[in-house]
């Protein structure tokens, strides 16, 4: 029993040691990292200890896909294999060799070596993606770099040569421009740049050709306005404006009188101006401006077409500031009664003022009035009127009264005010003077009441001592007459002071 236990493992000793001499050991592969579209590439595959005299067959395959035999070499007595390969871009990847022998040894694999695939970008060209080239601020610019070639690309966008950074309305994102709520500052003339490397050395560009992309302004809702043109002694027309800030150019403006088309036209810039008929003092309708620019159409405000000639009277006024009791300066305000187009003009001595000088300063407010403010001293002393006429007829002047001011008139008291003040005084001595008067009259009235009441008192007393006994009531009469004497005396002086 012991016998055959003994046979049995030094069999199986054996054995090991048989198969051992025909196990692969692990390939290694060997290649550059990186390679060129359609250059010529040498892998090498070798074993370290290769089985003597044992054929070696060397497969070359991406990892994960052995159904595709990139190349083989068949290796005698351990030489290393070289597999030459033309690069193609199916060639990046994960690369592995396999190493083969015969009579049912097991095949070996090697690590995986990655390889990257470098293909020259060629042919950029900018593709436009969202709108066509001319399109308004406010939309969305989407563009695309397209390439003919190549790999491994970076890119970057040129807008008239400067270069476009990211930004929250600027998305760059591999080959895509994208531009949100575009405005008239992205009107240019774009260019994508596509960049790739070989090997950190080898720089490869291609430049697109340049795309001119005009973003286009919106246009702003026109103003309108008009003047009156006096073309003989009584025609005259209304010079028609209508003014946009804000389009691209050319500009369409047309006018309108109610619903009714008067006239349109296209011009280079953001205004234009029309020719209207006029009558003074007619109403001839409503007017309003129409810009558009393609699609877009906006309307001005609504004004009337009628024209009030200047009409009189023409009224002048002032107010003035008082300092330390003194008048340091005034406002002159000047008026005319009717008149939709007034022009005012100044007069100091019939010599016209213009807007403004050492001593005044002239602030038009039309067609309602104009102002005149002076510092009053010794230049601005004289006889100052205003004078209105039509803007567009300088024949129709109507002139106001005349008034003549300087620093003595304006800081001397005015005769009514003297007259008032003296007249408040004289009434109240007027009035002092009566009360004293009637208080006169009161204490003169009283003083002689109390005087015929102690007469009276002193004839009843008398009465009474001839029926009286003096001898009984001597004292006691002489008492009484002294005590009611003294004391009726001292309330009639008391009464009468």
């Amino acid at each position: 029993m012991f016998a055959s236990l003994f046979v049995v493992m030094l069999g199986l000793c054996f054995g090991r040691k048989g198969n051992s001499q025909y196990t692969l050991g692990r390939p290694r592969l060997i290649s550059p990292s990186e390679a060129l579209v359609r250059s010529f590439v040498d892998f090498h595959c070798e074993i370290e200890f290769s089985p003597e005299n044992e054929t070696v067959l060397f497969q070359l395959f991406k990892k994960d896909n052995h159904d595709r035999l990139l190349g083989e070499y068949t290796s005698l007595n351990g030489e290393v294999a070289i597999i030459p390969q033309v690069i193609k871009p199916y060639h990046e990847g994960n690369l592995e060799c396999v190493a083969k022998a015969q009579n049912n040894i097991e095949p070996t694999y090697s690590y995986t070596h990655y390889l990257k695939v470098i293909e020259p970008v060629k042919g950029a060209e900018i593709a436009l993606r969202s709108s066509p080239v001319h399109f308004f601020e406010g939309e969305t610019l989407q563009l695309n770099c397209e390439l003919e070639a190549g790999n491994h690309v970076s890119y970057k966008w040129l807008l008239n040569g400067q270069l476009v950074s990211p930004s929250p309305l600027h998305s760059v994102a591999d080959k895509n421009l994208l531009i949100y709520r575009t405005t008239f500052k992205d009107s240019g003339y774009y260019m994508c740049v596509a960049t790739n490397h070989f090997d950190k050395t080898t720089i490869f560009t291609s430049n697109s050709s340049e795309v001119l992309i005009t973003v286009e302004e919106r246009v702003s809702i026109p103003n309108i306005s008009f003047t009156v043109i006096k073309e003989g002694s009584q025609n005259f027309s209304a010079k028609v404006t209508c003014r946009s800030t804000k389009g691209t150019l050319p500009v369409t403006f047309s006018v309108y009188n109610e619903t009714e088309l008067v006239a349109n036209v296209t011009v280079n810039k953001r205004n234009a101006t029309f020719k209207v008929p006029l009558v003074l003092g007619r109403d001839l309708g409503w007017l309003h401006c129409q810009a558009s620019k393609g699609d877009q159409i906006k309307h001005s405000q609504r004004i009337p077409l009628k024209v009030v000639p200047v009409g009189g009277p023409v009224r002048m006024r002032y107010d003035y500031e008082v300092e330390n009791y003194a008048v340091i300066g005034l406002r002159f305000f000047c008026r005319a009664a009717k008149g939709s187009l007034p022009q005012y003009r100044w007069f100091l001595n019939k010599t016209l003022l213009h807007d403004k000088g050492s001593f005044y300063n002239v602030v038009n407010q039309p067609p309602k009035q104009s102002i005149l403010l002076l510092s009053v001293g010794r230049s601005s002393a004289g006889t100052y009127h205003c004078g209105v006429s039509d803007s567009f007829d300088s024949n129709s002047a109507i002139s106001s009264n005349e008034l003549y001011l300087d620093e003595e008139v304006l800081n001397r008291l005015p005769v009514l005010v003297v007259a008032v003040v003296f007249g408040c005084f004289a009434l109240l001595i007027v009035l002092v003077s009566i009360c004293c008067l009637v208080g006169a009259k009161f204490k003169q009235r009283q003083c002689g009441g109390n005087s015929l009441l102690s007469l009276q008192m002193k004839g009843l007393a008398a009465a009474f001592e001839d029926e009286l006994d003096l001898s009984q009531y001597y004292e006691d009469a002489d008492s009484v007459k002294t005590a009611g004497g003294g004391e009726f005396d001292q309330a009639s002086v008391a009464s009468c002071d």
